[in-house]
């Protein structure tokens, strides 16, 4: 990707935040000198994993690109995460280096000092003095992002540079990406679909992006209405955000943003299912017809509806350009079109590794296959996704959670003997994080104070939203909670809000 970027026109933008705009030469000399002072007077990190703590803007770009050229392991850690959950990510990465924001209270940073973990601030990296950076090859792994999966902890999912490169070049080619394009980033920088999706495919192909903070209904419009946009991707709640922004506008602002959405060329959604009636309200609205796509990651994104041609409602489209999918039953044999199986992808898409986990790595694939977990079934050429084969994760908001991870943390509430932690369908959120307690004798607990004490261990978007006290949860003969069967007590009780 740096080299790619030297060989863009000077001058160019490639970044615009807060603090203004930032042209690729910009870019290549920050993350060079970012790159200098991580080195610190060595050849290379060797793949040192450096995890960072920055809010979506140019700098955090540089740091990215900075960690890179010196030879590292990007770590990139999620805004808002509790305290408990970056010491996780800390410890298990096995970070030598934590990089926060000037300025800011980072809890982040006063982890590191704990630990005893070098640290610096985003201003003190720009200080460093330039030296010669090494040749870090395509094959070395350049990336991690935590996950959740079947075990109670999240994995770290280990990318190579070459991966990433196949990832990208993938969509570049798919969605037709050009230096001419803007985008918008309002998505969270610690998923694959802001990181790769959004703000890697626009630095490979030359075009700019306008990173905002954090999501901001009014000012997405702001940015349509301006006619700047070509692109724009995000997770259905978001959708959801920016309808309710639009009805609630006066009549006139309202057909001046509806007439500024043809100047953009594509609209995506991704991370969750998309309602069929959220599609059809978006094109309403806008004129357009929402790409759907699917990707998950550990392999970058592997289906998406074309750009030309039908979008069909509920589906997620073909195997986008360099990656293979497969239906396999149990047996991991094809299926065959019209009958449902797990999809398996293979391809230079596909992650390395889960950090420290080699039996967890070896059972994700089968045959040279990786499985991803989810069920589908193919349609006249569409994949279109029935469900996850693994009950225990959950999708809310653009958000992947494990229950089990939650329900670990819930269980060492004072007041709380067991749990099950589900997910209930939700139109909004794709799904609902829905608690079902067996309380201790003589205790009781209320929604709102079980959020409130789950704020200090787990980021908001993992707090239960529906509470169910029970007796006891039904259980299977060998003693296992039925997931399925608590999911309908909530369905059938409502679950408190």
């Amino acid at each position: 990707m740096v080299r790619r970027a030297s060989d863009i026109p000077h001058g160019s933008i490639a970044l615009r935040d807060q603090a203004g705009a930032f042209t690729y030469d910009e870019l290549l000399s920050a993350s060079a000198t970012i790159a200098s002072f991580l080195l610190s007077g060595s050849d290379d990190l060797a793949e040192q994993r450096i995890a960072f703590l920055v809010t979506p803007s140019a700098n955090w770009a540089a740091v990215q690109w900075g960690i890179w050229r010196a030879g590292g392991v990007a770590v990139p850690l999620p805004i808002g995460a509790a305290r408990a959950e970056l010491e996780y990510f800390l410890d298990d990465a096995e970070v030598s280096i934590v990089i926060f924001e000037a300025g800011a209270d980072s809890l982040a940073n006063e982890i590191a000092i704990d630990r005893g973990i070098r640290s610096a601030s985003c201003d003190d990296l720009l200080a460093g003095t330039l030296q010669d950076l090494p040749a870090v090859t395509p094959n070395r792994r350049a990336m991690m992002l935590y996950t959740s999966g079947t075990t109670s902890k999240p994995k770290g999912v280990v990318t190579t540079h070459a991966a990433i490169t196949a990832q990208i070049t993938s969509l570049v080619e798919a969605w037709e990406w050009t230096s001419t394009d803007t985008i918008v980033l309002c998505l969270p920088l610690h998923h694959v679909h802001g990181i790769i999706n959004v703000v890697s495919c626009a630095l490979w192909a030359g075009a700019t992006c306008i990173m905002l903070p954090r999501f901001d209904a009014l000012a997405i419009w702001q940015l349509i209405a301006e006619g700047s946009l070509t692109l724009f991707m995000a997770v259905p709640t978001i959708y959801m955000r920016l309808i309710a922004a639009w009805e609630a506008a006066p009549p006139a602002q309202r057909a001046a943003w509806t007439a500024a959405c043809s100047h953009v060329r594509l609209m995506v959604s991704g991370s969750a299912a998309l309602p069929v009636s959220t599609l059809e309200r978006w094109r309403e609205i806008t004129g357009h017809t929402l790409l759907e796509r699917y990707g998950m990651t550990e392999i970058g994104m592997a289906l998406s509806n074309p750009l030309h041609g039908e979008r069909v409602p509920g589906t997620v489209g073909r195997p986008l350009p360099g990656v293979s999918v497969q239906l396999a039953d149990e047996d991991g044999q094809p299926v065959p079109d019209g009958t449902s199986g797990e999809i398996e992808v293979r391809g230079e898409t596909v992650f390395q590794e889960y950090w420290r986990r080699p039996q967890a790595t070896a059972e994700a694939f089968r045959n040279g296959w990786f499985r991803t977990g989810d069920t589908a079934v193919v349609q006249r050429g569409m994949y279109r996704i029935l469900g996850r084969t693994n009950i225990d994760i959950l999708k809310t908001g653009g958000h992947k959670l494990s229950a089990l991870e939650i329900e670990e943390i819930l269980r060492t509430h004072p007041s709380i003997t067991e749990c099950a932690v589900v997910g209930v369908p939700d139109p909004e959120w794709g799904e609902r994080v829905a608690a079902a307690l067996v309380l201790r004798d003589g205790h009781a607990l209320a929604l709102a104070d079980l959020r409130t004490w789950c704020r200090e261990l787990m980021a908001a978007y993992k707090l239960p939203s529906r509470l169910l006290i029970a007796e006891t949860l039904p259980r299977n003969a060998m003693g296992k909670v039925m997931k399925p069967a608590v999911t309908a007590l909530f369905v059938a009780e409502g679950g408190n809000q």
